[in-house]
């Protein structure tokens, strides 16, 4: 824990012997795919991946159209009406779709007693940047023009990223969006597209699923010619004052890890309250697999209590 300001919040957590040894086996079946999924033709693939996740007891998913695009809306018995978790998927920008997504952001809803609305936002390299930003911010403002007046944010890796870019960006001209995000709750966000993290060279061996060539060629097809340092597509390189409380979960196993400390760091200095947990041994967005881990489900617990938290408060 680190102890340098009351609001910058390390915590590191060790995985348990049963942990490990399913970690060892994830390893195994997936080493052969490394690097492997692409754009398009890895959509129907990974899309599969994640509709693995299991379904949440009670949540009911309905297909509908926010701001004029694709969404769907996982819904909970009681959920109070003015609050909603807007959840922006991974997928380096080119792979995932809310109807992929719907069980893992489903138990997101059940576990916080809230109603959570997933953004089909356009995929490179067919629609590069500004497109998916553009659509996140579309759909945040028309939540809030219908009611939504306390709104949760959250997404995993490039989706991560994109939640961050639309926390700035609310932050920036809230007169634009209505309410403010109440808090955001991010997994191994990609801030950096410029690829600078020591993480991409000293996780590399450790890393799961990614390799260099692959996250390159994500970048490359979502910024194409437009600088990469530019905020609203690295938000690490961005403004990171006036920010809601931000939560962020991010494994040791992985070559994004740098992306969430530089970013726990830089916000943790201009301001904001952050708690980054590091997970030792997990990968990529590990939550999605609470299920088998343990880990996992402490992380998914700590999420959907931190939001709970920061509602009631």
């Amino acid at each position: 824990m680190r102890s340098d300001s009351s609001r910058y919040h390390v915590s590191n957590h060790r995985p348990s012997e049963a942990d490990l040894a399913i970690l060892a086996e994830i390893r195994r079946q997936t080493a052969p795919f490394k690097g492997g999924l692409s754009a398009p033709l890895g959509r129907p693939a990974y899309d599969e991946m994640m509709e693995a996740c299991p379904p949440a007891n009670g949540a009911t998913f309905q297909q509908d159209h926010v701001a004029g695009f694709p969404a769907v809306w996982c819904r909970v018995p009681g959920a109070p009406k003015d609050v909603a978790i807007l959840y922006l998927h991974g997928g380096g920008y080119a792979l995932g779709s809310a109807s992929g997504y719907r069980n893992f952001v489903g138990q997101f809803a059940a576990r916080t007693g809230l109603d959570a609305v997933i953004a089909d936002y356009p995929l490179a390299p067919e629609h590069p940047f500004p497109a998916a930003l553009e659509c996140a911010k579309a759909v945040y403002r028309a939540l809030a023009a219908s009611g939504y007046s306390r709104i949760v944010i959250m997404g995993d890796s490039a989706g991560g990223g994109l939640a961050l870019s639309l926390l700035a960006a609310v932050a920036a001209d809230q007169g634009a969006f209505g309410a403010g995000p109440v808090c955001a709750v991010v997994m191994s966000p990609w801030t950096d597209l410029t690829l600078a993290g020591a993480s991409h060279r000293e996780r590399a061996a450790d890393e799961f699923y990614l390799d260099r060539a692959s996250v390159e060629k994500f970048a490359s097809d979502y910024a194409v010619d437009h600088p990469r340092r530019d905020p609203a597509v690295s938000p690490l390189f961005g403004s990171l004052s006036g920010l809601p409380r931000i939560q962020i979960h991010v494994g040791t196993a992985e070559i994004l890890l740098s992306d969430s400390e530089a970013y726990a760091d830089k916000a943790q200095a201009a301001g904001t309250d952050v708690d980054l947990h590091v997970w030792e041994a997990m990968p990529h967005v590990f939550p999605h697999s609470f299920a088998a881990l343990e880990g996992a489900e402490q992380a998914m617990a700590m999420m959907a209590g931190f939001i709970r938290d920061n509602l009631e408060g």
